[in-house]
């Protein structure tokens, strides 16, 4: 049985797009289903909460692009500078023949100073975006039209069930690569489940390369995460108009503002949004109605920012190998390269 044969088997629709491109997504039932049982539950908790990974739809996706370019939001030059700095260390490691595999890589941009690494050690590269944003098609389309030597398998569907997919693909070393710094939106335990399921997964010969946020002074965290032309508060609010849209709800805007503040005992930003008023909301594919109190809160993400030793003890916990840790200039954020014991 092909690899093809066998992804659909797990409950993907493939799209053959041209030769070097093809992407897989679950069906659309299932997928709304998933969301429209789990927004009930959250929503029906003492403290409401909304999954930080519904942020990331279409438009969702366009306006965290636009996050990347405000002048408070360190993390993405900061990583980017990183990536532009370390083609000549990462090289040696890349002797083989190595896919790489990217989570979470909504618009690709960063994705192509990797691409660039790699194909400087190797003729021709299969790629492997997971995002569970639909922008995943046309950031694909770019990178094939940019790169004749690149293969592009996309997979439209949660991290967890993007690892699924591609274990066992083939027998050619992965590079796995989590960039930005959303294992930060993890607990604690979710945070370890989830490199120790990337660890489980691994070949002996693949490699794992993780973007991860520094503690550092509360100013600059408040700032980031409450920018001056109100991007972020646009990006938040967006995930009450996808839920509207795709649920059939009927969440007034208006009526909710952003909030962000940094918790220092626990090391993490926390994001919500807040109710202005008292209201009722219907949500109709949830089969759920709810009432909020004014200035009642709904979580909406955590970021949590690393020490080193946190660093170091979460991959050792987890049986990752450290080989290399690269900084920018500032020392706000490090790209970890780490292998399975």
């Amino acid at each position: 049985m092909n690899n093809k044969s066998k992804q659909e088997l797990l409950g993907y629709q493939s799209y053959s797009i041209q030769e070097n491109l093809t992407y897989f997504k679950p069906t659309k039932i299932s997928t709304t289903t998933t969301f429209a049982e789990e927004i009930r539950h959250t929503l029906l908790q003492p403290k409401k909460s909304i999954s930080p990974k519904f942020f990331y739809d279409k438009d969702g996706s366009k306006i965290f692009d636009e996050i990347c370019s405000l002048p408070e939001y360190y993390p993405y030059n900061a990583e980017t500078e990183i990536l532009q700095a370390i083609e000549k260390k990462l090289i040696p490691y890349l002797s083989n023949e190595f896919h790489l595999v990217e989570l979470g890589s909504g618009s690709s941009v960063k994705t192509r100073l990797l691409i660039d690494i790699l194909l400087k050690s190797q003729n021709h590269l299969q790629y492997f975006p997971i995002d569970i944003s639909e922008i995943l098609d046309q950031s694909a389309k770019n990178l094939c039209m940019d790169y004749p030597n690149l293969s592009v398998t996309g997979v439209v569907d949660t991290f967890e069930n993007g690892l699924d997919f591609i274990e066992h693909y083939d027998d050619k070393p992965n590079l796995i690569t989590f960039l930005g710094s959303s294992f930060g939106n993890f607990s604690k335990n979710e945070g370890m489940l989830f490199l120790q399921k990337i660890n489980n997964l691994m070949k002996s010969d693949d490699l794992f390369l993780i973007g991860l946020d520094l503690k550092k002074d509360q100013q600059v965290l408040h700032n980031a995460y409450n920018d001056s032309q109100k991007t972020t508060a646009k990006f938040n609010l967006n995930v009450l108009k996808r839920i509207n849209d795709e649920l059939d709800a009927n969440f007034n805007i208006e009526n909710f503002e952003h909030h962000a503040v940094y918790d220092e005992e626990k090391g993490r930003i926390e994001m919500y949004l807040r109710s202005l008023s008292e209201q009722s909301i219907t949500i109709s594919k949830s089969e759920l109605s709810i009432t909020l109190s004014k200035d009642e809160l709904i979580h909406t993400e955590n970021s949590h920012k690393f020490s080193i030793s946190q660093i170091e003890s979460s991959l050792k916990e987890s049986n990752f190998e450290k080989l290399e840790m690269w900084f920018d200039s500032q020392k706000y954020f490090v790209l970890v390269l780490a292998k399975k014991i």
